[in-house]
Formats: structure tokens, C-alpha cells, sequence
């Protein structure tokens, strides 16, 4: 009984910080400058602090990153998001924006070079190469292009690149550590340019992977295949989380829930959010409308949590994850994937 009352106190202290790092988060809303910076570390220590002792209090296993590099230079010519000086993300739309004709052919061209950024991040993962060194060659390949590296400071994220290897689900943050041989890592990348946002994820094999690593991201796959099928006029966001979870059940694995696809253009993250899982979302497509598709299944339990660093998240059987991503227009007779591009190695 001692037990159950003092996890019960616990839980109220964890929960009365969070509510404490809310209200430090929105109290910085407008500051700038040095205080910022040292009330965004300490906000960002004590969430460390707090993702810590839920570890501990509910007995998840614990898990440490390699070494994070200092940030890199974005050239000053450069246009960047709203956020990338503070790292803080201003309130988006609150509901899902039909594109015209100029600001989709503008998201058709960020598409088209995030699918290439996607490509060249994948064409580097070998044995001995370590996720750092990867984030550094498509941090220059994206500035090089005149683009932003979409990820670099969105809400502190210290990086240009998603890297997220194995049991990490999604937003690994690459570090020093070396991919193995035999190792399945997914990376997302996107960008800023032209004043919109292209976004896309594919998971590769690293060198010998078994079959079982095969065929996760192989179902993987086929499940933001399935997806597409289904968007068209008219559709509703319910059947894409159906199509998703119908590949996952067949095939045995489990679909992630708390991680969406999202409306994209203007704004990064913003409505409609698209469930990978069984849902009773109502939302009609119609044309214009612009989000990606983006399913992360799992070899075991589809059960998560957030590591330390309050980015990486990872499976907590420590089972493996895949993950596909394409970033999805609306037609007037069907759907035009943006990020598409010729498969990616198996």
C-alpha cells in the first residue's frame, strides 16, 4: 500500500512539473536574446530530468545516445522558417488549407528536393559511417541547393536530419555513433524553400540485414502504398489508417498511433493530422488539400516512449521500427505524390 501511495505522489510531482514547464514555456513567448537561450536550456533539463525518472518510476529500460556535434552554419542568403532563430513554432492554422495553383507548384519543387535530399542521406548509410557524419554531408547538400534544413531548430531539434536506427521509431537525433553492419535505419528529411515545406522519410538496410528486418520494411512500405490508394476526393482520413493497419495485421506487426502524418505547405505541421492507425477521424479529402503519409510499423509491440533528450523515440520492447513517408497532393480525380522518386534500396 506504501508503494502504491508513493507512486501516487509521484505522479502528481511529475505532473504538477510538467504543468510548471508549460507555464516557464509560454511565459518565454516574445523574449529573445541570452535570457531565452538560458531559460530554453534550463526548460530543457528539467524535461530531461523529468523523462529520467519516468523511466524509472515505470521500469522503461534505458537508453543513451553517442556524442552531439555543435550546430552547423546556415549561409545568412539563406530564407528561413519563422522559427529558426529561436527555435520556438508560432500557433499554426486550425484547419486544413485548400493550396492554390502557385503554392502547389511551389510544394512540388520543395517535394522533388527533399525526395532528392531523402536519396543522397540514404546513399551514405554504410557499416563505420556514423549518423553525424551523414546529417553533415545533407546539411550542405541542402544549403548548397538555397533551402532550409526544415528540422534544424523546429523546437530546438539540433540537426537537419532525422537518423533513427533500429529500435528508434522516429526523431533520432544523429550523433556520434557508427551504423553497424546488419543495422535498418530510417531517415527523414525536409526542407524550407520557396517559402514552403517538402517532407519525406525512408527507411534502408544497412549492409547484411536478416530477413526479418527485410520483411518489416518491406511491409512498411507497402503499407504507405496501400495508404495512397485510398486518397482521392471524397475519401476520409479513416481509410487511410484502414489501408495502413490492414498490411500491419496481416503481416503481423504493430502500427505506432501517438506519431501522425500532417498537413504541410506554408506551415510545417498543421491540420489535417493523418492517423497511421484504426481511427474514427472524419475528415473528406477534397482537392488542394496537401499532407504527408507517413506509417512506422513495429516488429513487436507498437508500445513507445521518449528518451532524454526529449526527441528520440523508441520502441520499449527494443524491438525494431521502419518507417515511409511521401508528402500527397489532392486531384480532382485521384492524388499526385510529391516526393516521388525512384525506389529506394532494399
Amino acid at each position: 500500500q506504501k508503494g502504491c501511495h508513493r507512486r501516487a505522489e509521484s505522479q502528481l510531482f511529475l505532473r504538477g512539473l510538467s504543468v510548471g514547464l508549460a507555464s516557464l514555456s509560454s511565459s518565454q513567448r516574445g523574449n529573445c536574446g541570452g535570457g531565452l537561450r538560458r531559460r530554453e536550456r534550463t526548460e530543457r533539463m528539467a524535461r530531461q530530468a523529468v523523462t529520467r525518472f519516468e523511466s524509472w518510476l515505470t521500469g522503461r529500460r534505458h537508453w543513451t545516445g553517442g556524442a552531439v556535434s555543435a550546430w552547423r552554419d546556415v549561409p545568412p542568403q539563406i530564407a528561413r522558417p519563422s522559427y529558426a532563430r529561436t527555435g520556438l513554432v508560432s500557433p499554426g492554422p486550425t484547419a486544413a488549407a485548400i493550396c492554390d495553383a502557385a503554392t502547389i507548384e511551389r510544394l512540388r519543387r520543395a517535394g522533388r528536393l527533399a525526395r532528392r535530399v531523402l536519396d543522397y542521406a540514404c546513399s551514405l548509410a554504410a557499416p563505420g559511417v556514423s549518423t553525424d557524419a551523414i546529417d553533415a554531408l545533407v546539411h550542405d547538400r541542402i544549403v548548397a541547393e538555397g533551402a532550409y534544413p526544415a528540422p534544424y531548430n523546429y523546437m530546438g531539434f539540433p540537426k537537419s536530419l532525422c537518423a533513427s536506427p533500429n529500435d528508434v521509431i522516429c526523431h533520432g537525433i544523429p550523433d556520434s555513433r557508427v551504423l553497424a553492419d546488419g543495422d535498418v535505419v530510417s531517415f527523414d528529411a525536409s526542407v524550407f524553400v520557396d517559402g514552403v515545406f517538402g517532407d519525406n522519410c525512408g527507411t534502408v538496410c544497412v549492409g547484411g540485414v536478416d530477413d526479418a528486418g527485410r520483411r518489416l520494411v518491406d511491409a512498411t512500405r507497402d503499407a504507405l502504398a496501400a495508404a495512397l490508394d485510398v486518397v482521392r476526393p471524397g475519401a476520409c482520413l479513416t481509410e487511410i489508417g484502414d489501408a495502413c493497419s490492414d498490411v500491419a495485421d496481416a503481416r503481423g506487426y504493430g502500427v505506432v498511433r501517438q506519431y501522425c502524418g500532417h498537413g504541410i505547405g506554408t506551415t510545417f505541421h498543421a491540420p489535417p493530422l493523418v492517423s497511421h492507425a484504426r481511427n474514427r477521424n472524419v475528415f473528406r479529402l477534397e482537392a488542394g488539400h496537401v499532407f504527408t503519409i507517413e506509417p512506422m510499423l513495429t516488429e513487436g509491440s507498437p508500445d513507445l516512449y521518449v528518451a532524454g533528450d526529449g526527441w528520440t523515440v523508441l520502441t520499449r520492447d527494443g524491438r525494431r521500427a521502419a518507417q515511409f513517408e511521401h508528402t500527397v497532393l489532392v486531384t480532382d480525380d485521384g492524388h499526385e505524390v510529391l516526393t516521388e522518386g525512384p525506389p529506394l534500396p532494399k
